[in-house]
């Protein structure tokens, strides 16, 4: 193919069509109509000198060939990089910047950073800075980041994609926790009376099972897990109201210490790393660097209160 018989739109759409392999989501994402979409993936074909896209055997959607699978992890990748080269770097201020980022984090690390960064975004920024705090997927997220849907992922270090650029925030670990005034008393659980005590987990399916139960494994021991709510500051909810107990991040329980006794564990709990994940051309970004940074003012603080 003589490039020079080509134009960039073409290309752009293609791109888009060997992602969606559907032409009425590829013309939908490309604000063009169905009929214009597939005269040009006519052009397309005669430039390449290849069908590229074949109607599906099932029916529905549409099948690359090899030519297409061959061209389409160089294509998207280039396309990436020119669009990186020619992005006009500005100086960001936020007060003036109009600026959407979609932050993916569950609802632990909100209570313990998101909700820093949310306050200090709002003391900062202008009516154009909006913030989306969304339920995290570690399923496809590095192309959930290059479509743009995600600016950033805070989580655990260890599910942050090895393609994506990482910084760790902070350690933490796990805690025991039960109501102020609960019948046991107020010292520490032993082995024994932890696994007798009725428990409440997270777990988003309804699992009776954790990483907790594992570690009890490992020491010969089973737990009662008598409650299972979908998100961690339900359980703070759980434990006020009732005799339950719980064992979770410390720094998320220490925002409800006015009205639970946290505690050690009778066993062992490994730590772990909290780090946020970003894709490498949002890098050199003024507006995702300032909103980074608010993340990394908000771990600090969290480290050394």
């Amino acid at each position: 193919m003589d490039i020079r018989r080509s134009d960039l739109p073409l290309l752009i759409s293609l791109d888009v069509l060997l992602e969606e392999l559907n032409v009425t989501r590829a013309a939908r994402r490309l604000n063009v109509s169905q009929p214009a979409l597939s005269a040009q993936l006519g052009r397309l074909r005669e430039l390449f000198k290849d069908p590229l896209l074949l109607p599906s055997e099932a029916g529905r959607g549409m099948t690359p060939t090899p030519r297409a699978l061959e061209l389409q992890p160089a294509l998207h990748q280039a396309l990436l990089d020119l669009q990186s080269a020619v992005v006009r770097r500005v100086e960001f201020n936020p007060q003036e910047a109009q600026r959407h980022f979609t932050i993916a984090l569950n609802d632990n690390i909100f209570t313990s950073i998101g909700l820093a960064v949310a306050r200090d975004v709002l003391a900062l920024g202008g009516p154009g800075i909006r913030l989306s705090f969304v339920a995290p997927t570690e399923e496809n997220l590095t192309y959930r980041m290059e479509r743009g849907e995600i600016d950033l992922y805070v989580g655990l270090s260890s599910k942050i994609p090895e393609a994506l650029k990482s910084r760790l925030l902070l350690s933490d670990e796990f805690c025991f926790a039960q109501r102020k005034a609960h019948p046991r008393g107020k010292e520490a659980p032993t082995l024994e009376d932890y696994c007798q005590l009725s428990h409440v987990i997270v777990s988003q399916g309804g699992s009776f099972h954790s990483a907790v139960d594992d570690a009890l494994a490992r020491h010969g021991k089973v737990r009662r897990v008598a409650v299972t709510v979908p998100n961690y500051n339900q359980v703070a909810l759980v434990l006020t109201d009732t005799d339950c107990v719980a064992t979770l991040p410390s720094r998320l329980l220490r925002r409800y210490a006015s009205g639970l006794d946290l505690l050690q564990l009778p066993f062992s709990m490994p730590s772990f790393d909290v780090a946020m994940g970003w894709h490498a051309r949002a890098q050199h970004d003024p507006a995702h660097q300032w909103l980074r940074e608010r993340f990394v003012r908000a771990a600090t603080h969290q480290t050394s209160a």
